[in-house]
């Protein structure tokens, strides 16, 4: 990582995968801002219905945060994800020396899950106006309690219409890291 800026490690939404337009959309922003980046595939444990209606969420945590860890180890590390690529981005923020943090669609409150929490760095958020599992009011007073950069926009829970505007948020955030 020593010729890069930094590694970002982005995070699929739960039934994706690493080829996402979302995230591959950041991997080409990270490539242009020389920041190395990696995907990581979870589909294997989203499809763990065995264990809960969102596959095994706590294998995806230890997966990720095992290559944040790593990543950190060489250099500052970005992390970003999609609605479940963005819980769990929060949570492994906790646990390793993080740089900045960029979430789309991030559920503040899954089910009998705790409430999302990130660690105290820079961290943009983009999120539709009209998700319809993940209200934009709780999403709004959560990244006010942190003074986080918001962009609501008008799109549902897949941002499907604001690839380009994510991506833009992204680059910005990447920018001042």
């Amino acid at each position: 990582m020593s010729s890069t800026r930094g590694h970002c490690i982005l995070s699929h939404g739960f039934e994706s995968g690493p080829d996402a337009t979302k995230v591959t959309a950041l991997a080409d922003v990270a490539d242009r801002l020389g920041w190395s980046h990696e995907r990581p595939d979870f589909t294997d444990l989203d499809a763990r219905r065995d264990i809960s209606e969102l596959g095994d969420v706590h294998s995806r945590l230890q997966r990720l945060l095992g290559l944040a860890r790593a990543a950190a180890a060489r250099g500052p590390v970005v992390l970003a994800g999609s609605s479940l690529g963005a819980y769990i981005s929060g949570l492994v923020s906790l646990q390793v020396p993080t740089a900045g943090l960029f979430l789309m669609a991030p559920p503040i409150k899954m089910g009998p899950a705790p409430r999302l929490e990130a660690a105290a760095v820079p961290t943009s958020i983009i999120h539709g106006w009209h998700d319809d599992l993940i209200p934009a009011s709780a999403v709004v007073e959560w990244a006010r309690e942190r003074g986080s950069r918001l962009l609501l926009v008008n799109d549902g829970h897949r941002l499907t219409d604001h690839v380009e505007a994510s991506a833009d948020a992204f680059a910005s955030l990447l920018s001042v890291l």
